[in-house]
């Protein structure tokens, strides 16, 4: 399950933390890390995924 939201994070970051921690402060941390540079916000994405 963490391959397909690694996958969905590439796509799309801030879904991706969403689907792993749901509305919680990393996912607004991730959202305005992807509006300011997409790199940032799947760098961030995957983290949060593997950290859990």
């Amino acid at each position: 399950m963490d391959l397909l939201r690694i996958l969905i994070a590439i796509l799309l970051p801030p879904l991706g933390v969403f689907l792993q921690v749901g509305f919680r402060g990393a996912f607004w941390l991730n959202i305005l890390l992807t509006l300011l540079g997409y790199f940032p916000g799947i760098i961030h994405a995957v983290w949060i995924i593997a950290r859990r």
